[in-house]
């Protein structure tokens, strides 16, 4: 996690990024969320707010319109290979329910079992770390079950 992310905007482009995905908790507490969303957007990259487990999910509201997707993390923060915190699927079926078009990503012990319940509440996009380095599942199998299970929940996405 970035602290000051408004800082990094710029070597961002610089070095080719084409999107920018940014703690809320970080901005928000200076009051500078919608001037970071803002920048992001001048340089014609896409944007993307990320929320921590115990942030409420109504503190975006106010920024959906302007975001690319959501970040949800589905862990705390910090390291690989923390156990998956169901109860964050709440929030993803909220902004599922409130923003039907939106790219939805969870980010934080997704695995072949925690999938399904991530794309049943609405999430389009996963990250997955550990999930594809386990010495038992080939990756590329692990990668296609996710696909096929998002793409059984949410048949219209790309």
């Amino acid at each position: 996690m970035v602290s000051n992310p408004e800082l990094m905007i710029d070597d961002f482009k610089n070095a080719g990024a084409n999107s920018i995905t940014f703690h809320i908790e970080v901005t928000e507490e200076r009051g500078i969320t919608q001037s970071v969303i803002d920048k992001i957007k001048a340089y014609g990259m896409q944007v993307a707010i990320s929320v921590k487990p115990k942030t409420p999910i109504e503190s975006i509201f106010p920024y959906v319109k302007d975001l690319d997707f959501v970040l949800i993390m589905t862990v705390e923060p910090g390291f690989g290979g923390q156990s998956f915190m169901s109860e964050m699927m709440t929030k993803v079926s909220t902004l599922r329910r409130k923003y039907p078009n939106l790219n939805i990503q969870v980010d934080g012990g997704l695995d072949i079992k925690t999938i399904e319940p991530a794309a049943a509440a609405g999430a389009n996009v996963v990250v997955a770390g550990s999930a594809l380095f386990r010495p038992d599942q080939n990756p590329k199998d692990t990668i296609q079950f996710f696909k096929d299970t998002i793409n059984k929940h949410s048949p219209n996405w790309k």
